[in-house]
């Protein structure tokens, strides 16, 4: 197999740590240069036609793309160690957790950059400054809400390390890069203890 990836893109970073959690070996990594615009071009699309990043070429060539639905099909081929969930309730919870982070402060975090820092401005089109600034406040305000949620347990999705960690983890790790934003300089406590947990796993080292 062969995944397609971009530098500094979050949601590649999601799927590619998703695979060394899991210990994955044997996924080609290939890079593809968004500040060329390589994601535009013909070849590109007919792996991936939205254009997007990361895009997941199966050994019977076949692409799948969406960073949720690729770590779901890894989770089917390499089961353990289990990061989606045992059982269907388990499952259902860890999937909320999950798209809370990615459908709302993701999203935010995301929509800020799009709109208001100046790099993004070749690849975004139009930005407008006005929605980004409001987005960055509603990732303030995610963050306060997610800070509670680790106050009164370890992961973000209950009792041990799942998806949703890794999805948030990209999301700081993108809010931090690009928007200056770390929650320990909101008084986040929790959600700042928690991502210097994160950094001392394996799959972060290197």
């Amino acid at each position: 197999m062969k995944l397609y990836v971009a530098s500094r893109a979050p949601n590649p970073r999601r799927v590619t740590l998703f695979i060394a959690e899991k210990g994955i070996q044997g996924i080609e990594l290939v890079n593809v240069d968004l500040g060329a615009k390589e994601h535009f071009a013909a070849a590109y699309r007919a792996k991936s036609p939205l254009s997007k990043v990361p895009a997941l070429e199966l050994d019977d060539g076949r692409f799948l793309s969406e960073s949720r639905a690729i770590c779901t099909y890894l989770e089917g081929l390499f089961p353990q160690p289990n990061l989606m969930g045992e059982g269907f309730e388990e499952r259902a919870f860890i999937e909320c957790a999950d798209r809370q982070v990615e459908l709302y402060f993701f999203g935010a975090v995301a929509s800020c950059i799009r709109h208001t820092h100046p790099g993004l401005a070749p690849l975004e089109g139009r930005q407008f400054a006005d929605y980004g600034r409001a987005q960055g406040d509603k990732v303030r305000e995610l963050a306060r809400w997610f800070d509670g949620e680790l106050a009164r347990q370890p992961f973000v999705a209950g009792a041990r390390f799942t998806i949703a960690d890794i999805t948030l983890l990209c999301a700081l790790d993108f809010a931090k890069g690009l928007m200056k934003y770390k929650p320990g300089d909101d008084g986040l406590t929790h959600l700042q203890g928690w991502r210097e947990r994160m950094a001392e796993r394996p799959a972060l080292q290197g």
